[in-house]
């Protein structure tokens, strides 16, 4: 048990080290990124493709989409508006590490972008062990996938820098307690920045738009 808990330990130091190499990768580019979390059919993409037409003309937006398999979220990404779309198949793997996107980075000349979306694979457990050298990590939450998610999966709500709840126009449809859910937050993450929308009917998407281009013109 004991030699088990050292090698995670390795594995994950190892990640750390790379995924400030990106860090430093990034910010000397001056390139503002995020890495987006979320369980399957929490609407990453869905994300994605709503907000790269708000910042056309705006900002030069590169994403990297990390999945098991298929480019099927990178063409999505690139049909909305991405200057440049890298797909990243993990081959089963059910998060992406600092190695994955040292990669995927090699492949784009990021001083021609403004902003690194990083989509991540669906997956509530996984990716909160693995940093990727983004500045911000944001987790989608979505109304049907229940109030209890910050309970279940405390670790993932934890770590993250803003957490968008979509879906809400399904609010008066599902049995979805919000007061019960943000207690859950509050708990685990009092200081994270919160954006509730709608990605079917636009709603609170300004808001979201508005963080990414503040937090851009910082980097």
């Amino acid at each position: 048990m004991t030699q088990r808990v050292s090698v995670v330990e390795n594995i994950l130091n190892a990640n750390d080290r790379l995924a400030e190499e990106n860090r430093v990768r990034i910010e000397s580019a001056g390139v503002f990124s995020i890495n987006i979390m979320a369980s399957p059919g929490a609407g990453k993409t869905s994300l994605i493709e709503q907000t790269l037409p708000r910042l056309k003309d705006k900002l030069r937006v590169a994403t990297i989409d990390g999945d098991i398999a298929t480019s099927i979220d990178a063409d999505r990404a690139a049909a909305a508006g991405a200057q440049a779309a890298i797909q990243i198949n993990t081959g089963g793997d059910c998060h992406l590490d600092a190695v994955m996107l040292h990669g995927a980075l090699n492949q784009l000349d990021l001083t021609q972008f403004d902003l690194l979306i990083v989509e991540n694979v669906g997956n509530l457990v996984c990716p909160a062990s693995f940093k990727l050298g983004t500045h911000k990590s944001v987790l989608i939450a979505s109304i049907p996938e229940g109030d209890d998610k910050p309970y279940k999966y405390p670790g993932m709500y934890r770590g993250v820098d803003a957490l968008v709840i979509n879906k809400i126009d399904l609010l008066p449809y599902v049995n979805f307690r919000m007061d019960y859910f943000e207690r859950g937050v509050q708990v685990l993450n009092p200081e994270v920045t919160t954006f509730p929308l709608s990605c079917r009917t636009g709603e609170g998407l300004d808001a979201w738009v508005d963080w990414i281009i503040q937090n851009a013109k910082k980097a």
